[in-house]
């Protein structure tokens, strides 16, 4: 039995001024992410929600799509305007579109 359906758009449909939230751990953020991404990992959500940009609606990233579903439900479920990236980080790269890395370190996603 499978939880209500989240809301989604795939990485080619983003719209280009995008809030994304980034909620990979921070090695993978580290190694490669959207210029405009903010950072708040999975593991730290549920005592961070203050610090969610405030945007309806709120794009939610991870490396594949898994990750940010589950958070779009909780999030959904606190009545955040929040939508997943399908196919994630790895589809955003995919596109071609522009990641940038911390440290000087050449972009990739992990």
């Amino acid at each position: 039995m499978t939880g209500p359906a989240v809301p989604a758009v795939p990485a080619a449909d983003l719209p280009a001024d995008a809030a994304l939230l980034d909620i990979r751990e921070a090695d993978e953020w580290a190694a490669g992410h959207a210029p405009t991404a903010e950072h708040l990992p999975m593991s730290e959500l549920t005592g961070r929600l203050d610090e969610l940009p405030d945007s309806d609606p709120l794009y939610v990233v991870c490396r594949s799509g898994g990750r940010s579903a589950r958070v779009v439900a909780y999030l959904a479920a606190q009545g955040y305007p929040a939508v997943n990236v399908d196919g994630g980080m790895k589809a955003w790269a995919g596109l071609g579109r522009e990641i940038v890395a911390e440290g000087g370190r050449a972009p990739e996603i992990i």
